[in-house]
């Protein structure tokens, strides 16, 4: 008689440190998988007690004792149901990032994660001891292995299971989304099976925190490699796979296999994700944004309207004398399109002001970058002070391109605590917004058209500073994300003496780019946690 083991995936949203909120979350999706869809097995993904990534706060004690509590009261509260969590585990001195299985206050199976990522925005070994061994346990007559992220990305752990006589494994991850994750993630997970030839289940979280976005799109591959289930990306839920097993082995049988996503479609719900969730985690009433007329601030409102609901969103527009009425016209648009509060509130007298003051100290000095830098100053300071008195926090729009090479104003534009489209080039940033206006029209198409321009002096064009950015953007594409050389990035194709100034102009900027704040990740490399470089520099790039 064949066996069968009915699992519920709960892909859910988790919050960093909040082991009581998290372990009230883990229960109540444990009685809902044993209530509403007769699951045998509830899994969870990793560190799911404490929230993926815990950082630094596994050092500390507080967070330990909550994570004990919480464990307890997990496993001694689900009943009827078999359930598998992650949470470090306080051990001989050291932690481990471990998972365990409980039924019925019984623990069927431990299981400590081998592999600790150290590379790109991951750095486990700095808080987490190795583990050493196989974990396996039989539930409704099927051996079921255990893995933990990183653990399928090597070709030991998966090896280990299958010689410990698992005939199937589940992994719990937190892998963090971005352009090319869900592919990359099947492709690695497929070629470990092509090793052992026995199916896996793969569980991911969703949710934003910090800079980096959970997609979810939890799957299940047989033992051919092939997709048996997925679920949709971006979305909490509990879905449901069942295991069957006879002779021939176990497969996996899903509800559904979700379609992957567009490039622009994915990115965008991304972004939307993460600045949800960094507004609501933080507990902010509402954001609000500097609409310019331009490209990036229009996309970032439109963002925050889908994130946030438009009664939680605002816009400023401050116009100067270089303000055309075109982006008057367009902002005042797009605002009322999105049916957001909108103020006008201008900076002439501000910035005259300001000049004035500095009338003796700027005595036989040319007007230069500093006026210019006035006027984005005038506008930081109005908006923070906005942000001051309602609480709302203010959302940056500067993109990739420009924070790359420096072209943002510290304490001007800059100004603000998240940066929804800080790893979007300008050009990623065209695409999306036609993706948005295809959802539904909400961006003025002039701002699309129109030759992107700072307005900070008359007939000012963004070309006038930098390359177009049909050549800028895969430059610094192969400079920050593949670690080309000029030689290297000459030979693509782009002229070398425009390759050797974009490339000083971003090792010029990293200081500010280090007093920027945090924003979405949604390329192999993003400025923050995974570009480490260093603001002093000797380095020559070779003429």
């Amino acid at each position: 008689m064949a066996s069968q083991v009915t699992l519920a995936l709960a892909q859910v949203d988790l919050a960093v440190g909040d082991v009581v909120g998290n372990a009230a979350k883990i229960t109540t999706y444990a009685n809902r998988a044993r209530d509403e869809l007769q699951a045998d097995l509830v899994v969870f993904p990793e560190l799911s007690v404490c929230g993926y990534p815990p950082e630094d706060l596994l050092f500390h004690s507080g967070l330990r004792a909550n994570v004990e509590d919480a464990i307890s009261n997990i496993r001694e509260s689900v009943r009827g149901i078999a359930i598998l969590i992650g949470f470090p585990e306080y051990a001989d001195d050291v932690i481990y990032n471990t998972a365990v299985v409980f039924l019925d206050g019984e623990v069927l199976c431990h299981y400590r994660k081998q592999e600790l990522p150290n590379y790109s925005v991951f750095d486990e070994e700095r808080y987490f001891t190795a583990g050493k061994s196989a974990a396996v346990f039989t539930l409704n007559g099927i051996r079921i292995g255990l893995n933990i992220c990183e653990d399928l990305w090597q070709r030991s752990p998966l090896q280990d299971s299958r010689a410990a006589g698992a005939e199937c494994v589940i992994a719990i991850n937190g892998s963090p989304y971005d352009i090319n994750s869900q592919k990359n993630r099947e492709a690695e997970v497929r070629a470990r099976i092509a090793d052992v030839r026995i199916p896996v289940v793969y569980v991911n979280m969703v949710g934003g925190q910090d800079e980096l976005v959970f997609d979810g799109g939890s799957f299940a591959l047989d033992a051919d490699g092939e997709v048996a289930f997925r679920a949709p990306a971006f979305d909490e839920g509990l879905h449901r796979v069942t295991l069957l097993a006879d002779a021939a082995g176990v497969t996996p049988d899903g509800g559904g296999i979700a379609a992957t996503l567009p490039t622009e479609e994915s990115v965008y719900k991304a972004l939307v994700t993460g600045t949800r969730d960094y507004v609501g985690k933080h507990g902010f009433p509402g954001v609000l944004i500097g609409l310019s007329g331009g490209i990036d601030s229009a996309l970032v409102l439109a963002i925050a309207c889908d994130a946030l609901g438009a009664d939680r969103v605002r816009a400023i527009m401050m116009p100067f004398r270089f303000t055309s009425n075109m982006s008057q016209e367009d902002a005042a648009k797009q605002a009322a399109t999105l049916g957001v509060r909108y103020d006008v509130i201008p900076i002439a007298p501000m910035y005259d002001a300001s000049v004035a003051q500095l009338t003796s100290v700027f005595e036989g000095f040319e007007q230069d970058a500093t006026e210019e830098n006035i006027q984005a100053r005038c506008r930081g300071l109005l908006l923070m002070a906005i942000s001051n008195k309602t609480g709302c926090m203010l959302l940056t729009t500067g993109n990739k391109s420009e924070t790359a090479v420096g072209y943002a104003t510290l304490y001007g534009d800059m100004a603000g605590g998240f940066a929804p489209i800080k790893d979007c080039t300008k050009s990623l940033v065209y695409r999306l917004a036609r993706y948005r206006n295809s959802l539904g029209d909400c961006i003025p198409e002039r701002v699309i058209t129109r030759e992107p321009t700072a307005e900070l002096r008359a007939n000012q064009k963004d070309s006038d500073s930098l390359p177009d950015y049909d050549v800028l953007d895969p430059i610094l594409e192969a400079f920050i994300e593949d670690d080309l050389s000029v030689d290297e990035i000459t030979a693509l194709g782009f002229d070398r003496l425009t390759v050797i100034r974009i490339l000083e102009m971003v090792k010029r900027n990293e200081y500010k780019r280090r007093q920027a704040p945090p924003g979405i990740r949604i390329s192999g490399r993003a400025f923050g946690r995974d570009w480490r470089y260093p603001i002093t520099s000797g380095y020559q790039f070779p003429q």
